[in-house]
């Protein structure tokens, strides 16, 4: 979820997808699906471009291993597409979700005993070791050689297929062609629906995928509807849980596109709209001062944070923000990162950035 490397010590909703399937079929690019094509029945073997590999299936992955790449986005979707059961072993956890379900599916999830390396991600030795027949990525970094991890080639070559989440190729990837970093600058929420979508098409579950998506754009589109015509508010979204991120030790702030997207739909704007994502590493005690801040949303991380201690902190180095004089705050986990819970985040926040709506 996360769009710069990040080195830190993790279903109630129903949701939609796609996939035209031919026999043998190929995806040209970087296995991007089409978002109203008719979901159909997949017709293996099935081959995909992904970030320039060539990945063919022959059946539905039955020992997925999933990477951990600071994010639970992936594992997220496996959930909610029904796919648990396909899982050999699950590296992403936050242990907090916006939606309470979530968190509990996901920890019951197998591991592996999968024990990570200095990056947080797993070493290639444990890798290989579990044999599994897919090995499922947030980003093309989780395959670098230099830090300790497999590569696509190596894993290729035990008869393993790799998948990285095809909207970040180009993350962690230096010979990126222009087409994956497009891609990547222009990450959105529809990329969260494209991952489901393409899930559906590799497990053959195009029906379920393209009912989940479904279901999350009406949701999005009922909260864009309550708080449309609403004078937007000002939400500024901290974390200070990953302040190891910002070379400050503030609180990280969240900007990118999807954040913003959630924010808009919700009723609000970013702060920070139209930052960096990498602005989050530089911005200091003087841009937060200057910020107009309606609404603080604190970001929980982890489930030892304490959000409510977390705001008063905030509020009381910044009282100049109006959120700081109304003491006007949201919490929330996962939901405005790359993932399947933007719409419940949207919900989320909409009952405090639009109380009225």
């Amino acid at each position: 979820m996360f769009d710069r490397e990040f080195m830190l010590p993790t279903v109630s909703a129903a949701v939609f997808a796609l996939a035209a399937t031919g026999c043998g079929t190929t995806a040209a690019g970087p296995a991007r699906v089409e978002a109203d094509a008719t979901p159909g029945k997949t017709s293996y073997p099935l081959t995909l471009d992904n970030c320039g590999q060539k990945v063919a299936f022959t059946r539905p992955p039955r020992r997925v291993l999933i990477l951990n790449g600071t994010s639970v986005g992936e594992v997220e979707s496996f959930i909610m597409l029904g796919l648990q059961r396909h899982i050999l072993a699950n590296a992403q956890s936050y242990g907090v979700s916006d939606d309470p379900a979530m968190a509990s599916a996901i920890k019951a999830l197998p591991t592996g005993g999968l024990k990570p390396n200095r990056n947080f991600e797993v070493p290639a030795e444990q890798v290989l070791a579990a044999k599994p027949d897919l090995v499922v990525s947030h980003w093309s970094g989780g395959f670098d050689a230099r830090k300790g991890l497999a590569t696509r080639e190596q894993l290729a070559a035990a008869g393993i297929n790799t998948l990285v989440n095809p909207v970040n190729c180009a993350y962690g990837k230096p010979e990126a062609t222009p087409g994956e970093k497009r891609a990547y600058e222009k990450k959105s929420i529809e990329s969260s629906f494209e991952f489901l979508r393409l899930l559906g098409r590799i497990f053959d579950v195009q029906h379920r995928a393209a009912q989940v998506t479904t279901d999350l754009r009406r949701r999005l589109d009922a909260v864009r509807a309550r708080t449309a015509g609403r004078p937007p508010k000002r939400v500024l979204i901290a974390y200070p849980g990953m302040s190891a991120m910002n070379a400050n030790g503030l609180p990280a702030v969240w900007t990118g596109r999807v954040a913003d997207q959630v924010v808009r739909a919700a009723g609000g704007v970013n702060a920070f709209e139209g930052r960096s994502p990498d602005a989050v590493n530089t911005i200091n005690k003087e841009q937060l001062a200057a910020a107009q801040v309606d609404v603080l949303v604190v970001g929980v991380f982890q489930p030892n944070e304490d959000p409510a201690a977390a705001a008063r902190g905030l509020f009381a180095g910044y009282p100049q923000w109006r959120a700081s004089k109304t003491r006007t705050y949201a919490t929330v986990a996962e939901g405005v990162f790359l993932g399947p819970l933007n719409a419940v985040a949207a919900e989320k926040l909409a009952r405090v950035v639009q109380p009225d709506a």
